[in-house]
């Protein structure tokens, strides 16, 4: 069935953030120094651990994986909003639209995978040590990444299956940065309430579900290293703290916004914001950078490149 039968819609108009001059300018500048650190950040990431021969293992594996994610995930949407803070109408094709969609749903839909997936591997690596290198070989590392870019794309599959062919005659304005699938199927010429809440509202499970689960494997990390270590305990309790901020800001805007997909609360497009760029920004942070292991490896990266020809000092790993 063409698609073009169906559709007078060639594009859609973005309200984007807000309408006030003032305020465009000020989002411009702080949403470009955003996602500047998070592309650099995540790039220096994927470098190091491709680059450093100790870093080859399952943990690093599945965060050089998180921040190719993470690198993807703030580059489907941003450049665009920045560059329509500057633009008098802000406009998008629907092309373009439906494969930012498909963009945002592919990625999120496979980073929440890879967080349960990194989540197992500490519950493997604090609960079961003797076991881990048996458990997380390089066969199942594999298996874990695949399987969450195979979850991702069939989940923005199903978001989009009768999207595509929906008639789209008017009007077409969109009041988001960014096309997602609960305020552009409301612009559709034919009633789509039922169908559209049951199928959006299935974004919102999985992210409540996806939460619960990494919530429970923090929960059993802590208790486990309490038992066991008492010195030990206020480390982990830190890094789970920190881990599970960001897990919630990228789950919790999702279960709002996609649980009650038919309610348009000015607060959405707030957090739309946090799952789309400071995720993506905080992760690196929040799960590389704070690694000693990690941080060691960009220190003698940075003298390599940066310092040619000089004596490179040495880090004892600790």
């Amino acid at each position: 069935m063409d698609r073009s039968s169906h559709s007078r819609v060639s594009e859609f108009v973005l309200l984007g953030l807000t309408d006030s001059p003032e305020l465009q300018i000020f989002f411009s500048v702080v949403f470009s120094i955003f996602y500047f650190m998070t592309t650099f950040g995540n790039c220096l990431i994927l470098l190091t651990i491709l680059s450093t021969s100790h870093l080859h293992s399952p943990m690093y594996f599945l965060l050089s994986n998180l921040s190719l994610i993470d690198l993807c995930l703030s580059s489907f949407a941003t450049p665009k909003m920045i560059m329509d803070f500057f633009a008098q109408r802000k406009t998008i094709s629907f092309e373009g639209c439906i494969s930012q969609i498909f963009l945002l749903h592919l990625f999120t839909g496979t980073e929440i995978v890879l967080l349960i997936s990194m989540s197992f591997d500490r519950y493997i690596a604090i609960c079961k040590p003797l076991h881990y290198s048996t458990i997380m070989s390089q066969k199942v590392c594999i298996g874990l990444v695949v399987t969450s870019w195979t979850v991702g794309f069939l989940h923005t599959i199903s978001q989009l299956a009768f999207t595509l062919y929906l008639p789209f005659c008017g009007p077409n304005v969109i009041d988001s940065f960014f096309c997602d699938l609960p305020l552009v199927i409301q612009l559709a010429c034919v009633d789509i309430y039922a169908p559209g809440i049951f199928m959006i509202s299935t974004s919102g499970v999985i992210a409540l579900v996806s939460f619960l689960l990494l919530l429970t494997s923090y929960i059993i990390v802590l208790v486990t290293v309490r038992d066991h270590s008492s010195t030990g305990s206020s480390k982990a309790l830190s890094t789970c703290t920190a881990h599970f901020i960001v897990v919630l800001m990228f789950s919790g805007p999702c279960i709002f916004i996609y649980m009650w997909p038919f309610t348009n609360f000015l607060v959405d497009k707030i957090l739309s914001v946090f799952y789309t760029i400071f995720t993506p920004f905080l992760n690196p942070l929040t799960y590389t950078l704070r690694n000693k292991e990690v941080k060691i490896s960009v220190k003698k990266l940075s003298y390599q490149y940066f310092n040619f020809g000089k004596i490179i000092p040495q880090y004892p790993v600790q």
